[in-house]
């Protein structure tokens, strides 16, 4: 029996994917809420198999922080990220980071099951038109605005994206004010925004909204 651990902050989607899970035999099924309680449970409880969220409240793209985590406790350990996040920047860091496979939470159930069963047998997934993008990164034509962001700028627009202010994303990602602002006039430069409120809308665009950006 396979054991998993669903790391989501929102309860819908635990539901279902405790659902699509038990209606495909798999009884054993944990839930966290947040970066720190999946974390605490995976040390706690050794699962076989990880499916997390990359973006929950707290620290914009956390996912990514707590699948390197997982994978510098556990090199073997089946990751699977499940995400609305569908520009291959982010679907490349999350690979980097750690993750075993990656599926959009806008999949099928089929397809949420044929990327579980693959990491599952510590096989990497990606669907077949994500890994084209993906392979296309940087080639002429295909280069995304966040290539050249760093991962901790990427957290940073995720959380702008979610329209929280310079000191409450300075204390998700716990570093100084002066911090952000610095790493905020990054993204301005790198995004091409001229003021704070573009930027935020370029966060929004690019960060909460991939599926539209991709279209």
């Amino acid at each position: 029996m396979t054991g998993v651990l669903l790391i989501d902050d929102h309860p819908i989607v635990l539901q279902g994917c405790r659902r699509v899970l038990q209606d495909a035999g798999v009884q054993d099924v944990l839930e966290a809420n947040g970066v720190a309680a999946g974390y605490r449970l995976f040390r706690r409880n050794k699962p076989d198999v990880v499916v997390v969220d990359l973006s929950m409240k707290t620290g914009g793209l956390g996912g990514l922080e707590l699948i390197r985590r997982m994978r510098l406790h556990d090199k073997r350990m089946p990751i699977l990220a499940f995400s609305m996040h569908s520009d291959p920047v982010i679907v490349s860091r999350a690979l980097k980071a750690g993750a075993t496979g990656y599926v959009l939470k806008d999949a099928g159930p089929r397809d949420f099951l044929d990327a579980f069963e693959s990491v599952r047998r510590h096989k990497p997934y990606l669907g077949h038109e994500m890994a084209m993008q993906v392979a296309m990164l940087g080639s002429a034509g295909h280069d995304s605005p966040l290539a050249e962001t760093t991962s901790r700028e990427l957290q940073t627009l995720a959380l702008l994206a979610e329209g929280k202010p310079y000191a409450q994303i300075a204390s998700d990602l716990g570093v100084s004010y002066k911090t952000v602002v610095n790493i905020s006039s990054q993204l301005k430069s790198k995004l091409g925004a001229r003021n704070l409120p573009e930027l935020i809308k370029l966060a929004v665009q690019y960060v909460s909204s991939p599926s539209e950006y991709s279209r």
